[in-house]
């Protein structure tokens, strides 16, 4: 258990940044589904207009530090691939 004045204030910290990763997170899968459905259905307009807005999705969390520039490449690339496959 923190003892330290410190330590307390780095668990609150902790806890908040937490929650706002979280929703950060969310947030960009939402928009990873959204292209995903739209692939799904055969629609490759819709899916390209999701592919576009979940670009600077994917970069902002890897600018916000919620996750790693290759995993959003990563990510990107792949739907990419498939949305021109359609």
């Amino acid at each position: 258990m923190a003892n330290s004045p410190q330590a307390k204030k780095r668990i609150r910290r902790n806890d908040r940044r937490a929650e706002i990763n979280g929703n950060r997170i969310s947030r960009i899968r939402t928009f990873v589904k959204k292209v995903e459905s739209a692939l799904e259905g055969g629609d490759k307009a819709a899916a390209a207009e999701a592919l576009k807005a979940a670009q600077p999705e994917l970069a902002s969390g890897v600018a916000r530090g919620v996750m790693h520039k290759n995993t959003a490449a990563r990510k990107f690339s792949r739907l990419t691939k498939r949305v021109a496959a359609l």
